[in-house]
């Protein structure tokens, strides 16, 4: 990703595998990638489409694709957002909402809107309605794939749209665009702040980690495997190795035949995990500002244990959402005060690669 550095020390760079054990990999990873694709097609049957508009898509149409689940609260501003930066449809799952997700995103323009009851946790995280959506409706154009949570940040992203950024990737035959998970916070307890449906998160989450990134990259599929931040430093300082992951491959030219494994993550085939110069070069790369720390987080947190959907393991971080539920304090000697994507770049968390 073109990383400084002190921003990401590198931990392991094995190996490509080559002669028959690499033969044997590439086999298993193209029947993994059909797996996940006929579970896609197998869990379209859990969606009802509530108001479908691609019918009119344009072939160069650039699509947002997102699973949410009472968003009402982040949802005004994030589509703005992204409708700035030149999204120009978004493919949304609704998955059970209680608040009013779902009346918000009816009445957009720019959305299509499908619903669902099912299990979170058992359509592996969303990840199968996403590979759906993706499927049909995502081939042949760029597709970004986001949480409600998150924000794009990419170079020169306040000058220059999103059509800007992928005819340049075309040009050069990039067909992903990676960017690493950035935890932002208020100064002081969560709950101590005041947000309304349309305010800007920024306003009050303007602080982050700039250090304490460990990076390795997994040999198996060659994607990054990012670690540290904030939560790492908060909630898993005893244990580092299980804080979230933090790198995401948001934005793809999308082909049928593809498919995340792993959240955004990862993805097959596996040349979309080439998102970082193995040479020591730099590679283009981005930022998502991560939104999760609103003073609902506590609240959230309460909730999300109990419903037991967010992790394959929910037992094993029972203490990461106690912890979250106590209202606490992120800031402190670390804490940078975020200032735009060029900072992000000189702390050597994002890059231009050649976009210059």
């Amino acid at each position: 990703m073109g990383a400084e550095p002190h921003a990401y020390p590198i931990l392991d760079l094995p190996a490509p595998q080559r002669g028959a054990v690499q033969v044997w990999r590439s086999f298993r990873l193209r029947l993994r990638r059909r797996v996940l694709i006929a579970r896609a097609l197998r869990k379209r049957r859990e969606l009802t489409p509530i108001t479908d508009r691609t019918a009119g898509l344009r072939r160069r149409a650039i699509l947002c694709v997102m699973v949410v689940r009472n968003e009402a609260e982040r949802l005004p501003h994030f589509l703005e957002y992204h409708r700035r930066l030149g999204v120009d449809h978004f493919l949304i799952v609704d998955n059970a909402s209680t608040d009013d997700t779902a009346a918000l995103l009816r009445d957009c323009a720019d959305v299509s809107l499908w619903q669902t009851a099912a299990s979170y946790r058992r359509s592996r995280f969303g990840l199968d309605w996403t590979n759906w959506l993706l499927l049909r409706h995502g081939h042949g154009r760029w597709c970004l794939t986001l949480d409600a949570d998150e924000l794009l940040v990419y170079p020169h992203c306040e000058t220059r749209p999103l059509p800007a950024l992928t005819r340049w990737l075309d040009d050069h035959g990039i067909d992903s665009f990676g960017a690493m998970m950035l935890d932002l916070y208020p100064e002081g307890p969560l709950s101590a702040h005041s947000f309304q449906p349309g305010d800007d998160p920024l306003a009050i989450l303007r602080w982050f980690d700039s250090g304490n990134y460990q990076v390795q990259v997994q040999p198996r599929m060659r994607n990054l495997w990012i670690q540290g931040g904030v939560r790492a430093r908060t909630f898993f300082a005893q244990d580092p190795r299980r804080a979230p992951t933090l790198n995401k491959i948001p934005l793809v030219r999308w082909h049928w035949r593809y498919a995340y494994v792993n959240s955004t993550h990862s993805a097959l085939p596996p040349r979309l995990n080439a998102t970082f110069d193995e040479t020591g070069g730099e590679q283009i790369s981005g930022v998502l500002l991560h939104t999760k720390f609103l003073p609902s987080a506590a609240r959230r947190a309460a909730e999300e244990k109990t419903r037991r959907e967010h992790f394959a393991d929910p037992a094993r971080y029972a203490d990461y959402w106690d912890s979250l539920a106590t209202d606490p304090v992120l800031h402190g000697p670390a804490s940078q005060r975020y200032q735009g994507w060029r900072q992000l770049e000189g702390l050597g968390l994002m890059s231009r690669g050649g976009w210059i």
